[in-house]
């Protein structure tokens, strides 16, 4: 008669036995993905809001949108978008322009220049831009008449102060003195960020100073102004609104006016903000792509443009659709050859 050895059921190990060996194959590794709960739960909360908000633009009757559809394409508001944005051009050119020689004034080694461009950034960042343009507005009380001649001496030619700063003319130069403190710190950055070696580079090979500037230093400033210059100019669209003290007929003055006259006055008010989030919306994709040309240079390889990954997808889904739909061929097998 056989003997049978009782063997033991598999387990787990006895006290004080090594441990199996952990595998390292990877296939064999059992992978948990990360559970983001706090993550699904604030996207949810945030949904929840803005599904609120929508809902209440589209039931809210104070809204009106009915007016707002009879006014935001209105000649009245045309016009004064036109205005405004004839402001905003007018002081973007010319304050930059005078900020860009400030700023060359405070980086030369001239302790007058130095003085004089410090002390004009320094008054004209301190005073509100709106104190400017009633300052400014008011000219005519402090010189009645402006000339040219000798310096403290007889003058040749005088106008009257009136008839040559109207109330356009005020308000592009107050916006413009305004406008030159901040550029001129924008392009000073700009500039002290661009490599002195560059410049010893150009010296050495016998390039004269002013075209240094223009060809070597402004050029690869550029990349360094453009985002701070870019959220300066939207600054100065949004900003152009100070002006209706002034009476001037633009955006936000003309809204006021039309909702002091019929009382509505959130309609008229969402007017002003959709054309204000259109134009400064305009000023942004303008702004990407002056951005993307003056990093050519850095990046050989930019990233594609919103609408070149657009078309791409478009392509994408093309190729797919024409896959899709293509014919099958069946298969038939070769003959012998014989």
């Amino acid at each position: 008669m056989a003997s049978t050895t009782d063997t033991a059921p598999p387990g787990p190990a006895a006290a004080g036995a090594p441990a199996p060996p952990v595998s390292d194959d990877p296939a064999t590794l059992k992978v948990v993905p990360a559970r983001h709960h706090a993550r699904w739960v604030a996207a949810v909360a945030v949904a929840v809001l803005v599904a609120q908000f929508t809902h209440g633009l589209a039931t809210n009757p104070v809204w009106e949108w009915d007016v707002f559809r009879d006014y935001v394409l209105s000649e009245t508001i045309v016009q004064a978008v036109c205005v405004t944005l004839q402001l905003t051009a007018y002081a973007t050119v010319l304050g930059f322009l005078l900020g860009t020689v400030l700023a060359f004034m405070r980086l030369s080694r001239s302790p007058v220049l130095q003085t004089v461009a410090w002390t004009y950034i320094w008054i004209f960042r301190s005073i509100p831009m709106i104190v400017q343009l009633v300052f400014w507005f008011n000219l005519s009380a402090l010189y009645d008449r402006l000339g040219f001649g000798i310096p403290f001496g007889p003058v040749f030619w005088s106008v009257d102060s009136n008839s040559i700063i109207g109330t356009i003319g005020a308000a592009v130069i107050g916006l413009t003195l305004h406008q030159a403190a901040y550029a001129a710190e924008i392009v000073r950055g700009g500039v002290l960020a661009v490599d002195e070696g560059q410049l010893q580079a150009a010296a050495a090979l016998g390039i004269p100073r002013l075209r240094q500037i223009r060809r070597i230093v402004l050029p690869q400033a550029m990349r360094a102004i453009l985002p701070t210059a870019g959220n300066e100019i939207i600054g100065l669209l949004k900003g152009t609104s100070v002006v209706y003290v002034m009476s001037i007929g633009e955006l936000f003055y003309q809204v006021q006016v039309i909702y002091g006259r019929n009382g509505r006055v959130i309609p008229l008010l969402l007017v002003a903000t959709a054309w204000y989030v259109v134009l400064t919306s305009l000023l942004s994709v303008a702004q990407y792509y002056v951005e993307r040309r003056y990093a050519r240079g850095a990046d050989r390889t930019p990233p594609p443009t919103p609408l070149q990954r657009v078309r791409r997808f478009v392509r994408t889904l093309r190729t797919a659709a024409a896959q899709r739909h293509r014919p099958v061929v069946p298969f038939k097998p070769l003959g012998d050859i014989r």
